[in-house]
């Protein structure tokens, strides 16, 4: 048995469309542009790839997209003016501060500081906490993808029990509240879970988002569970490239799952799609529209 292969790529896509559509039609019916502003601080050469994706995508869907880039070198006050600015600009649906920011500078005021109703990366402790208790929110983008990518493979998670193997406020915390929300029974695990392999072995859906290369082993997985990889790792070739693994080994991974997301081309596809729906809603709901049909 060789697992079905979840095309992030295919799935995302589809998304992306479904979103133009709708933004297609608020701008027709409501004369209303959804607008995106992200703001990058410094050079971090994987973060202006991300950026310059999330750029052109908003612009391929319709939206306004606004760029801020600052410098490394930025005071946190400056970076929270511009962020006071944004709060306040019309045009502006949705805010995104490209993380990690430099050394220097305080994530949490940062995030504190976004407009919980403009907040498209779910991070805001208002968003965080009314997903926690099950109110709607504006959630994390790559729980979002993770979830859409799962239900792709089934109609419904009713009574499936889930691992989720990491604990980050940007993946993990947050994907654990989705998955209780499509009432699966859900596990939470982490480097320090004793017997993590044999916590594994009993899931149907196991989400890996530790930042580990390749820690997840064939033999952990019980046979035909859905695997969601959510890890992004760079790990050096013999010819002094590096290529991209996932915290799943997925070669292992293929002769026992059901299904299994690839990396590159599976969640990542989805967290900028996701981006798109979460800035959309938002527009919407800013506007006092009904929720857009994505």
């Amino acid at each position: 048995m060789t697992a079905r292969i979840i095309d992030g790529k295919v799935i995302a896509a589809e998304l992306r469309g479904r979103v133009a559509d709708e933004v297609a039609r608020v701008k027709r019916e409501h004369n209303l542009v959804p607008g995106l502003a992200v703001v990058l601080v410094g050079n971090d050469p994987a973060s202006e790839v991300y950026v310059r994706s999330k750029h052109t995508q908003t612009q391929a869907a319709g939206m306004a997209s606004f760029e801020h880039k600052l410098p490394a070198d930025v005071s946190q006050a400056d970076l929270l003016g511009l962020v006071a600015r944004l709060n306040r600009d019309p045009a502006v649906h949705g805010i995104l501060v490209q993380l990690p920011l430099p050394k220097g500078l305080n994530t949490e005021a940062v995030i504190n500081a976004i407009d919980p109703a403009k907040d498209v990366d779910g991070l805001h402790p208002n968003n965080a906490g009314r997903l926690a208790g099950g109110f709607e929110a504006l959630s994390p983008c790559t729980p979002l993808g993770s979830i859409i990518l799962t239900k792709s493979v089934h109609a419904s998670l009713e009574g499936m029990n889930a691992i989720v193997i990491g604990r980050s406020n940007l993946v993990g915390r947050p994907l654990v509240q989705l998955l209780l929300n499509e009432n699966a029974t859900v596990t939470i695990a982490h480097s320090r879970s004793r017997d993590l392999p044999g916590l594994v072995k009993r899931a149907d859906l196991v989400y890996a988002a530790v930042g580990k290369p390749e820690m997840v082993r064939g033999d952990w997985l019980k046979p035909g569970a859905t695997v969601i990889d959510i890890g992004i790792n760079r790990i050096p070739k013999d010819d002094g490239k590096t290529r991209l693994v996932g915290d799943v080994a997925y070669q292992e991974a293929l002769d026992v799952a059901g299904a299994i997301t690839p990396v590159p081309g599976g969640v990542g596809q989805m967290t900028v799609a996701c981006l798109l729906v979460n800035t959309l809603r938002a527009a919407c709901a800013i506007a006092g529209l009904p929720k857009p049909a994505v």
